[in-house]
């Protein structure tokens, strides 16, 4: 054995983590480096532990120096990688054996000996076995100490600002952020180009996602003020499904405004009185103004104006919840044409998404796709292992997804679960079954209906653990998000669906509680509905996407118009809200700057689509202001004065609402920061190369530094 071989002990894979060899020649102790390794398991986030010698009852206390060696055939207690055994066994099953021509490799640096000089890693990987009489010794190597005073802490140094600068640096980063998000605004709105880590840059129109792709890190002072204002975009299309756009250029206008105030001495706590009291008079504006549609024409508007002036997809959207009913379902895919199709299909919608996110298989989308999965529908608590792993031994000799639902599923059957998901073994997700009580009973007969299922109830003499796969049903596809579960053609049989529909209906007219029958029309709607898909065409990705983007944009504006009115479009609803903020006048000075400020930026949403169109806002919106009409706006599309509701240039009112009640929660929060914390950059030398993963990690040339 040459000293050549020993110190490949210590080598690091090709392209990937460095990592270091287990088995341990006999004459180690003339070797000059020891690997090092660490590692964590957990049943939330399985990852490497690598403490697994030969005699040991469990896993040895992390980050103990010490080389590994296997005696043959002997069988490891832990979470184990090495290149023949998996990552992990199920849980209550034992971990493969290891073989001789097994090697472990683990998450390791080099840590040099005492007595010998120090030297890194190379990052080349070794081929070259060692005999296997070489891997039945098994020794602990004492590492010098690290003392306390000489250790180095993980936690970085941090920057404080205070007073107006610290201001100034967010307005910065919200200008950044609002600059790039502004210019999608309005039918005549640009588009912006992102770049991705994978595949060809994205090209979208959709005010969110151009935010969410926005992380200043190089100036983290900066980045605060941007991620503030990327939180007022994210939860308005949480809450409302569109209007992101508006609720960032809202924000900004606000924030700035409130900068401007508080740098002339006026108070930031009282500025704030102000807006929000300012706010609470517009939104209560906003809901007297919103007008409900019912005709086809005025949906087709609403869809229209929010995918950006497409007729064609306001076109489709309308036919769509023509073929389903207001509460009916509508989800929207790729298509495998040049043109867009609309098909609907037998499904159901449940109100419920997956248990945990590692069951995540669409990570750019944050979705559960599953295909021809299995259905299992049981109507009580998963937590035993040992109640769900004989039918999972059956769901994976046949090789298919499976859908769990059921009242939870938590312990250490869900543990299972996500771990099998993550090795790769099983295709596996969980949902909790919508409702409660005799609700959730009959949601899930509806569901057995529609998949082919049989439920399974210990109420009925059923038991979990004696399952077998002809009691579970099956679906085409089913989609699943953090919030809803959509199950698409199921096979369940058509006669059985619609009689259980009849039955429903004869539920309705014999029930004398609103709410009962509230819930079974509810029921009805999404059983008997069906599910309308949207088939995105296209002659590239890039193009199909940034198509999915407004079409989804236009599908959440048109909900949220059935659901709450509408009120003139293109800014114009906010621009005349600031009338009612003319007569109000309050007892502090200070207070009465933020009413103003409301007013100000209340205005700029129908100035910034003007700009887009290449017209002076200032001018579109002085205008505006001598209209005695308020229906009256401008038609950025034409460049024209006119009716916006008559000319079908709606906004749906919770859109409207929503955005303006978030862009001031978090301006006038802004507004009343006087100090920012956030990590100092290091500022490094000219030639100067980036520090390696484990030196940022606070490692030493004598140890780990921290412990």
């Amino acid at each position: 054995m040459s000293l050549d071989w020993k110190r490949q002990q210590c080598k690091a894979s090709e392209g990937g983590p460095s990592v270091a060899r287990a088995p341990l020649p006999t004459q180690w102790s003339s070797s000059p480096y020891a690997p090092v390794y660490a590692g964590y398991t957990g049943p939330a986030n399985p990852q490497l532990q690598a403490y697994c010698p030969a005699s040991a009852s469990g896993p040895r206390p992390p980050l103990q120096a010490m080389p590994v060696g296997f005696v043959p055939g002997a069988s490891c207690q832990g979470t184990v990688l090495t290149s023949q055994v998996p990552l992990a066994a199920p849980l209550g099953q034992p971990v493969p054996q290891v073989s001789a021509v097994n090697h472990v490799d683990v998450a390791p640096f080099c840590l040099p000996r005492a007595g010998h000089p120090s030297a890194p890693c190379s990052r080349e990987r070794s081929l070259e076995s060692p005999p296997a009489a070489m891997l039945s010794t098994l020794r602990r190597i004492p590492t010098r100490p690290v003392l306390a005073a000489t250790a180095r802490s993980f936690a970085a140094a941090k920057d404080i600002r205070h007073g107006s600068e610290a201001r100034a640096l967010m307005l910065e980063g919200c200008n950044r952020l609002a600059d790039a998000v502004a210019v999608t605004m309005g039918p005549k709105g640009r588009n912006v180009v992102i770049e991705q880590s994978f595949g060809a840059p994205k090209v979208t129109k959709d005010g969110v996602t151009v935010a969410k792709s926005i992380d200043l890190k190089s100036s983290p002072m900066i980045n605060v003020g941007a991620q503030l204002v990327k939180t007022v975009a994210s939860k308005t299309n949480d809450v409302a499904g569109d209007g992101t756009t508006t609720a960032t250029v809202l924000a900004r206008a606000i924030f700035r405004e409130g900068c401007k105030a508080v740098a002339a001495g006026m108070n930031p706590m009282d500025i704030k009185r102000g807006m929000d009291h300012a706010a609470k008079i517009v939104l209560e504006d906003l809901s007297s103004q919103a007008t409900m549609i019912e005709t086809p024409d005025k949906i087709k508007s609403v869809a229209t104006i929010a995918a950006n002036g497409d007729e064609h997809i306001g076109k489709m959207i309308t036919e769509a919840f023509e073929k389903v009913g207001k509460d009916g379902t509508i989800t929207v895919s790729d298509g495998k044409t040049m043109d867009h199709e609309l098909e609907v299909v037998e499904g159901m919608q449940l109100d419920r998404g997956y248990i945990s996110p590692y069951f995540i298989t669409n990570v750019k989308a944050q979705k559960v796709e599953l295909e021809n999965p299995l259905v299992l529908i049981f109507d009580k608590k998963i937590s035993s292992v040992q109640a769900i792993l004989p039918l999972l031994e059956q769901v994976a000799k046949v090789q298919k997804p499976l859908l769990i639902i059921a009242e939870d599923v938590d312990g250490e059957a869900l543990s299972m679960l996500i771990v099998n998901k993550l090795r790769g073994g099983l295709k596996v997700a969980a949902v909790k079954a919508p409702g409660f009580g005799d609700n959730r009973k009959a949601i899930l007969q509806d569901l057995c209906v529609l998949t082919g299922a049989e439920l399974i109830t210990e109420e009925l003499g059923g038991k979990l653990e004696e399952a077998q796969l002809s009691q579970l049903g099956t679906a085409k596809t089913i989609t699943i998000d953090k919030d809803s579960t959509v199950l698409l053609d199921g096979a369940g049989e058509k006669a059985k669906i619609e009689e259980r529909c009849e039955a429903i209906r004869d539920s309705i007219d014999a029930s004398v509680s609103e709410y009962e029958k509230d819930k079974m029309k509810e029921r009805l709607a999404k059983l008997g509905g069906g599910v309308a898909v949207i088939k995105v065409g296209g002659s590239s990705e890039v193009e199909v996407n940034e198509t999915k983007d407004r079409l989804n944009d236009a599908l959440n504006a048109t909900k949220a118009a059935l659901e709450g009115g509408i009120v003139p479009g293109g800014g114009t609803a906010l621009l005349y809200a600031t009338m009612k903020l003319e007569g109000v006048k309050l007892d502090s000075l200070d207070q009465q700057v933020g009413v103003d400020a409301i007013k100000a930026a209340l205005k700029q949403p129908c100035i910034q689509i003007a700009q887009n169109a290449g017209e002076e806002g200032a001018v579109v919106v002085q205008t505006l202001s001598k209209e005695k009409n308020l229906s009256k706006g401008f038609n950025a599309q034409t460049g024209q004065f006119v009716d916006m509701i008559e000319a079908g240039i709606i906004d749906p009112t919770k859109v409207v609402r929503t955005a303006l009640a978030d862009a001031v929660s978090v301006a006038s929060l802004m507004t009343t920061t006087e100090a920012i914390i956030a990590e100092e950059v290091e500022e490094k030398a000219a030639g100067e190369r980036p520090l390696s993963p484990y030196q940022q990690a606070g490692m030493r040339q004598d140890g780990i530094g921290g412990f």
